[in-house]
């Protein structure tokens, strides 16, 4: 039994005429006679009863109308899902991203696929650096972001997609919090609270950039709280002012926030293995990730975009 002589038993069951159900396929009616006639002979029943003046079903013919509509149309939805899988329109990316990537974002690139591409199924995965690292390369996720860089030697590209403006948080009543923005010069000598390096290893490494770049390596102590907020960091008397982003700061929290004069800002890098990836989806999803608009604080960084390949 072939599908091509399931089409043809199902245009003459719903013509019944033969020479209707032909041109309904485009094609001669002793053509389509032999497709019936195989059909029959492969089934072992007799699907018409014909006359010089009609055609009808038989008991086997109305019984195998219902199952053969069945499946061409099962046929027919497999054929539209692999080209849609094919047109990257249809698969699922798993995608991770660490406690550093806003919430915005990640919200910004899933509304925008589901628009453009909704058959498209994102799963996303919060992760802490290390983990994410172990995933891509055990072909756990598909796609990562984060606010560092992972070793290109198996194959992983580094795109640096986005940044995010760095503010100072600064106690109520310190010295500087009436200024509007703050040049990171002035603090120098005062002391930086920074999480913990085995926690947030790439947060810590992209503020020790920041700091280079503006020519100062401040006193530093570490933070209590574990979390990225770090709400009441505040509270520890030996901490003066912190580093982050509007993204990061707690609303809530009694720390002041300011951006920086100079200013500059945290880069988000995208990471994906091209040659591992499930499905064509990935490579959609990365082409929307490069263009997609950004929520508010964020910027592109195209204009200086690196890739990072393995040789």
């Amino acid at each position: 039994m072939e599908l091509r002589q399931l089409e043809a038993f199902v245009a003459v069951a719903t013509e019944l005429h033969f020479g209707r159900a032909a041109q309904r396929l485009n094609m001669g009616q002793p053509g389509l006679s032999d497709h019936i006639r195989r059909l029959e002979r492969g089934i072992g029943a007799s699907l018409f009863t014909r006359t010089t003046r009609r055609v009808q079903l038989t008991s086997a013919g109305s019984d195998l109308l219902n199952r053969a509509t069945v499946i061409l149309d099962l046929a027919s939805d497999a054929v539209a899902s692999m080209h849609r899988w094919a047109d990257c329109d249809a698969g699922l990316v798993r995608l991770a991203v660490t406690p550093p990537v806003a919430p915005s974002l990640v919200a910004r690139l899933s509304a925008r696929l589901a628009e453009v591409a909704p058959n498209i199924e994102l799963q996303v995965s919060l992760m802490w650096f290390g983990d994410l690292e172990r995933a891509i390369t055990k072909g756990a996720i598909d796609v990562g972001i984060s606010c560092g860089s992972l070793p290109t030697h198996l194959g992983t590209n580094n795109e640096r997609l986005y940044a995010e403006a760095w503010f100072v948080g600064l106690r109520p009543d310190h010295r500087l919090v009436e200024k509007e923005a703050v040049d990171l010069k002035d603090l120098a000598s005062e002391t930086l609270g920074q999480h913990s390096a085995l926690l947030f290893p790439a947060w810590c490494a992209a503020q020790n950039v920041a700091l280079r770049e503006a020519g100062i390596s401040p006193p530093t102590a570490e933070l209590a709280e574990p979390d990225l907020g770090a709400r009441r960091w505040s509270e520890q008397s030996d901490v003066d002012w912190v580093l982050t982003t509007a993204s990061i700061a707690i609303p809530d929290s009694p720390a002041t926030i300011r951006p920086l004069a100079p200013s500059q800002s945290l880069p988000l890098t995208l990471h994906w293995v091209p040659g591992r990836a499930t499905s064509p989806a990935v490579g959609r999803f990365v082409r929307l990730a490069e263009s997609v608009d950004l929520p508010d604080g964020f910027t592109h960084l195209n204009e200086c975009r690196v890739w990072d390949r393995a040789s």
